[in-house]
């Protein structure tokens, strides 16, 4: 659809400014089941005062995406052995997101712990929408390539 207010140029300079780039990156999202969400609602001391508890649309609305190599998501099984690989740090990663105490954790933190807590999501189309901006360390403000 064109604009009869906008030049040619204009709709080049709006497109080059909106280009989308396809990274080569697949996400792994952890979907919180009911045991996890049982754990923080039982662990979380900062809803003690309003007597409330996190609910499972609560828990899932805002989750971390780690981003792995799109070869490791070519299929079902290269997606299984990179989470056996690699649960663990993901595991501890969302526990320290809620209590940093490492004694309020669960003891054992096993795979199958934590296929029993969460579901494993993996999206292989990761498209960067503001590719003329680079990607930072969210921490020290470091262009992304510096870092690996």
């Amino acid at each position: 659809m064109a604009f009869p207010f906008l030049t040619d140029r204009d709709l080049i300079e709006q497109f080059l400014k909106t280009r989308v780039i396809m990274i080569n990156r697949a996400a792994i999202i952890l979907k919180y089941k009911e045991p996890a969400i049982r754990w923080v609602n039982d662990s979380d001391l900062t809803d003690v005062i309003d007597n409330t508890e996190i609910t499972e649309e609560e828990i899932n609305n805002e989750r971390t995406v780690y981003l792995i190599s799109d070869e490791d998501a070519e299929t079902d099984e290269s997606v299984s052995q990179w989470v056996e690989l690699n649960y663990l740090n993901m595991f501890q990663n969302e526990l320290d997101s809620w209590i940093t105490d490492e004694s309020m954790w669960p003891q054992n933190l096993t795979l199958m712990l934590f296929y029993e807590w969460f579901d494993v999501e993996c999206h292989t189309m990761i498209v960067d929408t503001v590719s003329d901006d680079p990607i930072l360390d969210d921490e020290d403000d470091l262009p992304f390539e510096v870092l690996h």
